[in-house]
């Protein structure tokens, strides 16, 4: 067993690593870029070596550079996660040549699996179901539509090299196979270097399920049951389950071997994922397979009781499996919500910046850990105070709740949510809470096409429709009602100036351009020393018993019985005398007052928003790489005006209207705030 590793990664995934490492006694090495000096997974490693500047091609894709640590620490083995170069059959021919173990398949399986064309064509001859298709490279537009024509439409056109969403167009016509193809290609040749464009049959209502493997140098490959991946957005998964609620055993179990044999045929070693799309009808095809971790590997390790990074080390080491395909538990039900530091408002912008707090639920599953299930596990690469980097992804953290079912589990994730803490940055929370209660998902009848379908339009506070909105109205009374009652505790209060505790309160919801909601709202029965009081909102009467203050940053306790966990902030951006109240998804900011002060509150006039019609601003934190207009300029409206760049993400401004260019605010490569002016119209 190798006495240290080194970790080729960054955020939650090298923190992951460094749990399980530490678990079997293996001492770990970081690597890290200017960016992450400070960040969690350098401070939890046993070493740490700088490997160059913040952008991912300067740093954490240099293979010589990790190479090179690996000989500086004694590292005799390196884990390269996912992303990055853990899918680089180069890379991990080198690190072999060198001498050090590579925690992960063989190049060759690498290679084989690497390329969408030629891994088809290994998966038809291992037996494995594939889509109807041509795979090989197409030439021309009118072949690709000669070629959809004789498959049938719906056809969806893929780059060869593509992946992460790029270089993929479905196509319904004769008219958008032509287009398609060419613009796939286009996009291909530019984000991969690599132009070649196959086509296949599109598989209608699709679900995307993946079998989980596990194989060892003595031949033995294991199938790890399944995950339901099919809550995508842009192709990029939100929520991760396992086991699927959608197939049967018997088709779990053809999967399952069917992926087994594929990863025999490519001789296969190491943890690794062969993904299906699945018909209506449990017809399943193959899709891809990727020679790594997953994202989502927590929610197998739940349901299986199995540590998968342990295994790749023992694996990589040389030992065989310990467990037999019989021996493989189904136990329970597992879900991963992935959170991200982008803003669901505001169209899923990235967010960057500095974590003003980071307070995840309480842990009761650990990473590595598989005693404690049943329970739930945040794996993450940030801490409290840390920062968010705008160079890569927006993966704040990942949360993974484990329950008896699949009802259980998705109440323990609503329940975890809503003590989920992040403060300074935006993340995709609300959008997850309104995923979690949409009935189609608690259902499970959904499909791939189920975001775009339900929220095509994009993601908006009504979205977040609460079962009860009136309990967010009365805990933050009862929360107001609280720190009245510290407050008219303290001595030496001036007569007849004295805070005055009251029990008739108004709520006044703070609404856009001035439309506010005013509630009147009556507290009785107070109790200080236990926490408790009668809440009524109109007709509705709420007994809460909590012992939280209005300056703890979750609040928990008891609604008419039941428990609850809730958010209430003091201040918001727009209104440092405001509450914000939290609780399954939805957010409320509201000011709590006497009903006098409620009145006069009423006839207070508002104040608009000065007009910025005349500027173009930055609609995210980020970079500003270019600024494609100059002072005296005339611009026409849909005019490329500056290109701003955040976690390989990049986003074009247009003018909206014809104008002339007045001044231009800021400078490229100058890092921008959101909604900070970078041109301004004369």
């Amino acid at each position: 067993m190798f006495t240290k590793i080194l970790i080729a990664n960054r955020g939650e995934i090298a923190c992951r690593v460094i749990a399980t490492a530490r678990k079997m006694g293996i001492k770990t090495v970081a690597v890290y870029s200017d960016a992450d000096r400070d960040a969690r997974h350098v401070l939890l490693a046993d070493e740490a070596v700088h490997i160059g500047p913040a952008p991912s091609r300067e740093s954490y894709l240099q293979a010589e550079k990790i190479i090179a640590a690996c000989k500086q620490t004694g590292a005799q083995a390196v884990h390269p996660g996912y992303g990055f170069l853990s899918e680089n059959s180069e890379f991990s021919k080198r690190v072999e040549e060198e001498g050090i173990a590579f925690i992960g398949p063989k190049h060759y399986s690498i290679a084989a699996m690497g390329d969408k064309i030629e891994s088809k064509k290994l998966a038809g001859a291992a037996g494995v179901n594939c889509i109807p298709g041509v795979n090989d490279a197409i030439e021309t537009p009118e072949k690709a539509v000669e070629i959809a024509k004789s498959i049938g439409y719906p056809v969806m056109i893929k780059a060869s090299a593509g992946g992460g969403g790029k270089g993929l167009r479905v196509a319904w016509n004769d008219k958008e196979a032509l287009e398609g193809f060419t613009s796939c290609r286009n996009e291909a040749r530019n984000s991969f270097g690599d132009d070649r464009v196959f086509i296949e049959k599109f598989v209608e209502e699709p679900r995307h399920i993946e079998i989980q493997l596990i194989g060892d140098a003595h031949g033995n490959v294991l199938y790890l049951n399944e995950r339901e991946c099919s809550i995508q957005r842009r192709h990029q998964k939100v929520i991760e389950e396992a086991p699927s609620p959608f197939i049967s055993d018997a088709t779990r179990k053809a999967m399952g071997e069917q992926a087994v044999a594929l990863a025999k045929a490519v001789k296969y070693q190491s943890a690794g994922t062969v993904e299906f799309v699945v018909g209506k009808d449990e017809s399943f095809y193959f899709l891809e397979m990727n020679t790594r971790l997953q994202v989502e590997h927590p929610v197998t390790e739940a349901i299986t009781g199995l540590d998968l990074v342990e295994l790749m080390i023992r694996v990589a080491a040389g030992e065989k499996l310990p467990l037999t395909q019989a021996e493989v538990k189904r136990d329970g039900w597992a879900i991963e919500c992935r959170i991200n530091a982008e803003d669901p408002f505001r169209n899923f912008l990235p967010s960057t910046g500095r974590l003003v707090r980071f307070a995840p639920p309480a842990q009761t599953m650990w990473q590595g850990d598989i005693e404690h299930l049943q329970g739930v596990r945040v794996d993450t690469g940030v801490h409290d105070g840390g920062e968010i980097p705008m160079y890569y992804d927006s993966m704040i953290a990942k949360l993974i709740v484990h329950g008896k079912d699949r009802m259980e589990a998705i109440a323990k994730m609503r329940e975890a949510l809503n003590g989920f803490v992040i403060r300074g940055v935006s993340s995709n929370i609300p959008f997850q809470s309104a995923l979690l209660a949409h009935p189609k998902f608690v259902s499970g009848q959904f499909n791939t096409g189920f975001i775009a379908e339900n929220y095509g339009k994009g993601f908006f506070a009504e979205d977040v429709p609460h079962d009860d909105a009136d309990f967010l109205q009365a805990l933050a009374v009862f929360v107001r009602r609280k720190s009245r009652e510290r407050a008219a505790a303290m001595s030496g209060q001036l007569p007849g100036y004295a805070v005055n505790d009251g029990a008739d309160y108004v709520v006044v919801t703070l609404g856009s351009e001035g439309a506010n909601r005013y509630t009147p709202v009556r507290v009785e029965d107070f109790v200080g020393r236990t926490g408790s009081a009668r809440v009524t909102v109109g007709s509705q009467s709420y007994d809460i018993c909590s012992s939280s203050r209005l300056n703890d940053i979750v609040i928990t306790g008891s609604v008419n019985g039941t428990p609850f966990v809730a958010q209430v902030e003091r201040g918001t951006p727009k209104n440092p005398l405001a509450l914000r109240v939290q609780h399954n998804g939805t957010r409320v900011d509201v000011m709590v007052m006497s009903p006098r002060n409620a009145e006069l509150h009423a006839l207070m006039p508002f104040k608009a928003a000065p007009d910025m019609s005349r500027f173009v601003l930055s609609p995210m934190p980020g970079l500003l790489v270019e600024v494609a207009v100059v002072p005296g300029q005339k611009v026409q409206a849909g005019e490329r005006v500056a290109v701003i760049e955040a976690m390989k993400m990049e986003n074009v401004l247009f003018a909206v209207a014809d104008g002339v260019v007045g001044k231009v605010l800021a400078n490229k490569g100058e890092s921008l705030s959101v909604d900070q002016p970078i041109v301004e119209f004369a």
